[in-house]
């Protein structure tokens, strides 16, 4: 069972024209970096520092998975580029509200 699903996955690589494996590994190694944006962020904003550059910063670190899944695949369906949307649109929500909380929670704690 294990080789029939790794083998229908590895075949969205052939029929799309991106390597799955290489789409994981930027989707995970990612998330470290976008975690120290978010806290880059999180400090600057605390500090009354502009936020413009961790939010680039994490911004690139959210969608990059998606850019070369953007760059590389081709014949990817539509309705993946409409669930990549509403996935980052959720993203992008979560991590605001979550960021929102952060600064809030450490003001309330400093006060």
């Amino acid at each position: 069972m294990w080789e029939a699903l790794q083998a229908w996955f590895l075949s969205f690589g052939q029929e799309y024209g991106v390597n799955p494996v290489i789409f994981g590994a930027i989707y995970v190694g990612a998330i470290p970096f976008f975690t120290l944006s978010i806290a880059w962020l999180v400090r600057n904003k605390r500090a009354g520092k502009s936020i413009v550059l961790p939010v680039l910063s994490a911004g690139s670190f959210f969608v990059s998975a998606y850019v070369y899944l953007a760059i590389a695949g081709k014949n990817i369906p539509s309705w993946v580029w409409v669930f990549l949307g509403a996935l980052i649109i959720y993203g992008v929500y979560s991590t605001v509200k979550s960021v929102r909380s952060k600064i809030s929670h450490e003001a309330d704690a400093a006060a």
